[in-house]
């Protein structure tokens, strides 16, 4: 056994003996009555049976043995077998024949007995972390006859710990954040190592914690492992992360302890503690007087070295310029600060302008006040060649309608800007007075008029002015003209409708027949009012009069009731109407007026028209009856029309093949087979022996067909016959106006696929009887007769 073991085990049992010598109950010196059992561990006897202090004797002992618990230390390596402890029974006197017996977990394999001495070996070595204890059953029996002497007793075997297992971080490496600026002793996160040694026994398992690195800035709690600030005023500008490294030690951090780090890498977040900053005091620009609005003009930047949200300024200017000529934006992007045009800026009337911008944080912490900073803009506006300046946007100009030609309209005017001021040119653009209605004069820009107006065609008139430089065509700048055509009393008034009235028979004298109203296209200032009279000649009338309504509209009245249609069907009223204008404008319209047969309640029911049906003797209903004879006579007619067919404009036999499709119930042998069709059939019956006749022309020149070929059945050069066809359609003059497709069923001579037909076999149809197809029934019958038809039906 090495050294280093038996020191071990020594120091155990030496251990163990102390504690039974404190603890135990001391034992009577007077025998007791009966046998006793007792265990020996680690060659120190150990009193099996004994009796409590103050305990009674008793008269009778029940079992001899009294169990204590073995102790065999996990991990032991030694060369031989480790002794656990020794088993020992009353009945073990010399010369009796007994053996010990072992059973349970681990009996004979971990654990092993001498069956004559009682001792108890541990074959193996153990460890603790996979199982602490062990229970066994001890049983003495004959050594010849295994009968049992004793009933089996129960006892436990402990393997007992030593540190032999360092301690771990199960969840690192950590990462942990803490604000920066936080104050000494903020915790910034906890550690948590574990040990598999036994807690309960010795130190293996208590653990102290200690920081190897990461100081001074941080410190750990030994028993809590929290981590903690240790420095103050931690500056994320200064830096941002931290290495700390943890250790974790048994044996309550003794010297001979194991031990197991990890690493916490701690990050600081950022506060809002710097104030933005400008990178320069004083900056200076120059911008061009024609910069658009809304460009930028130059740009500034506050420099801040917090991160983030606590990074974002915002710009303003807060001097110098009261005017708001300027603004100044934050980019998103570059948290700089944009400075734009927002009104024109005009070399001539102020050329230099000195800001003050300032630089704050948007979000500031609640502790410390509103972070700023201020710097100088100086701008230099440049001087740029700036277009001309008219002295209004918009015109408004007013010309009456008939005002003559090269009337002066009125006048516009522009200047140069710049300071050697140069010379105007004024031009009409012509995009806007396609009509060329109004020329300019190009030095003074007096507008007048080339064409005459009509206020009722167009009341206004919308141009457009340019006005160039003379010695910079390209600086251009436009006006708006508006031009107002006024009205003159040109036009005369007349009949607001084409009116038509309508006057019963049986009306009665001062009877209202219509309502008249006129209108007039000019438009004068005072409005309208209009004068309405009869014709000289028709003062007098006898048949009806006018009554003015006051609100420029007149009632025309009749003066009898003895209209009747018979005597005078329609009657024509003429009228003056005259407006206020000056000079007056008037015209004669007339008003028509048809006398109408209308009901007792004055409703019109008929006018001239039937007045002319009656005198005749017909009704409303049989001239009704008369219209639907008519219309049906006419769709007659049209049905009778629509079934004719058109005669063709050949005359030809409606039998021609060409027309017509002809199917045949026999098969054919092929394109040589010749047998089996009559080859005539591709000719024209009518085309024979003459000519196709047209009627819609007379030829002038009567074309002779040349005398063809009857061809046969048999014995026929078909491509021949093709081209002569051909031919003949090409060169006949009576031939259809149309195009036309004639198909001719010839493929040629020598095809090399061969012939199909039965027709050129050995056998014919007349080497064989069909006749026995009859006798298949009805319909093999009819096929039965066809194929025994005889050569001579063939033939035919």
């Amino acid at each position: 056994m090495p050294k280093r073991s038996e020191e071990m085990l020594m120091d155990l049992w030496m251990s163990l003996l102390l504690v039974w010598i404190t603890c135990a109950p001391r034992v009577s010196t007077t025998p007791i009555v009966g046998q006793s059992k007792s265990i020996q561990t680690g060659g120190s006897a150990a009193v099996a049976s004994g009796l409590g202090e103050g305990q009674r004797l008793l008269s009778r002992a029940k079992r001899g043995w009294v169990w204590n618990q073995m102790f065999v230390l996990e991990e032991f390596s030694g060369p031989d077998p480790i002794l656990v402890g020794r088993l020992h029974t009353d009945l073990d006197v010399g010369g009796k024949n007994i053996k010990y017996v072992l059973a349970g977990e681990g009996a004979g394999t971990i654990f092993a007995i001498n069956e004559l001495t009682g001792d108890i070996h541990a074959m193996k070595r153990l460890d603790r972390e996979e199982k602490a204890e062990y229970t066994l059953t001890a049983q003495v029996v004959n050594a010849d006859t295994d009968e049992p002497l004793e009933p089996p007793s129960e006892f436990i075997i402990k393997v007992q710990d030593i540190n032999d297992n360092p301690p771990q971080f199960i969840e690192g490496p950590y990462r942990a954040s803490v604000p920066e600026m936080s104050a000494v002793g903020t915790p910034v996160t906890q550690v948590t190592a574990t040990d598999a040694d036994d807690p309960v026994y010795g130190n293996s398992a208590k653990l102290v914690y200690s920081i190897l690195e990461g100081q001074p800035y941080f410190s750990v709690d030994p028993n809590s492992a929290t981590i903690k600030i240790a420095l103050h005023g931690m500056d994320r500008e200064m830096r941002e992360e931290y290495l700390v490294v943890i250790q974790a030690k048994d044996m309550g951090g003794h010297m001979g302890g194991l031990s197991g780090t990890t690493t916490v890498t701690v990050t600081l977040m950022d506060i809002n503690d710097n104030p933005p900053k400008f990178s320069k005091s004083l900056y200076d620009f120059v911008i061009p007087e024609d910069l658009p609005i809304g460009k930028m003009g130059g740009k500034v930047k506050a420099n801040d070295r917090d991160i983030g949200e606590n990074a974002r300024s915002t710009y303003s200017i807060i001097e110098g310029d009261d005017q708001g000529t300027f603004e100044i934006v934050t980019d998103a992007q570059t948290q700089e600060g944009i400075l734009r045009v927002k009104k024109p800026l005009d070399y001539e009337s102020k050329r230099a302008y000195t800001l003050k911008v300032e630089a704050s944080n948007v979000q500031t912490e609640p502790s410390s006040g509103p972070f700023k900073d201020t710097a100088t803009v100086k701008i230099v506006v440049e001087d740029s060649d700036e277009p001309p300046v008219f002295s209004k946007p918009i015109y408004l100009l007013e010309v009456n309608e008939n005002a003559p030609i090269n009337t002066v309209i009125g006048t516009v005017t522009a200047r140069d800007p710049d300071a050697p001021g140069s010379l105007v040119r004024y031009f009409i653009d012509r995009h806007t007075d396609l009509e060329r209605q109004f020329n300019i004069n190009v030095e003074d820009g007096k507008i007048t008029l080339a064409k005459p107006l009509d206020r009722e065609t167009d009341m206004w008139h919308n141009i457009t002015v340019t006005a160039t430089e003379v010695r910079n065509h390209s600086q251009i700048s436009r006006a708006i003209v508006a031009i107002r055509v006024m009205d003159i009393n040109d036009n005369a008034p007349e009949f607001a409708t084409e009116y038509e009235a309508f006057l019963c028979e049986n009306g009665k004298p001062g009877q209202v027949i219509q309502t008249v109203s006129a209108v007039d296209k000019d438009d004068p200032i005072q409005g309208h009012y209009f004068d309405y009279r009869l014709v000289p000649e028709m003062l007098n009338n006898p048949n009806f009069t006018i009554k003015n309504n006051q609100d420029n509209s007149i009632s025309v009245l009749a003066k009898h009731d003895t209209f009747r249609r018979q005597k005078q069907e329609v009657y024509f009223l003429p009228i003056i109407v005259t407006d206020n204008g000056n000079p007056p404008m008037s015209s004669t319209n007339t008003l028509t007026i048809r006398v109408c047969g209308c009901s007792k309640d004055g409703i019109v029911q008929s006018c001239n028209v039937e007045a002319y049906v009656l005198p005749i003797g017909l009704s409303m209903g049989a001239l009704i009856a008369i219209l639907a004879c008519i219309i049906l006579l006419l769709v007659v007619l049209f049905v009778t029309l629509r079934r004719h067919k058109n005669e063709p404009l050949i005359i030809k036999d409606d039998e021609d093949v060409r027309e017509n499709i002809i199917r045949y119930d026999d098969e054919g042998g092929g394109e040589e087979d010749t047998e089996a069709f009559d080859i005539a059939t591709l000719q024209n019956p009518d085309g024979i022996n003459g000519y196709l006749p047209r009627k819609d022309i007379k030829p002038d020149l009567q074309f002779m067909p040349r005398a063809g070929q009857h061809s046969g059945p048999n014995g026929v050069d078909v491509d021949e016959f093709i081209n002569v066809r051909l031919h003949e359609a090409d060169n006949d003059p009576t031939a259809p106006p149309y195009d036309s497709i004639q198909i001719y069923g010839y493929e040629g001579r020598g095809s090399i696929a061969g012939s199909l037909s039965s027709l050129e076999t050995a056998s014919s149809d007349s080497d064989q009887n069909y006749d026995y197809l009859r006798e298949w029934g009805p319909r093999f019958r009819r096929l039965g007769e066809l194929y025994s038809v005889g050569e001579s039906d063939r033939e035919t």
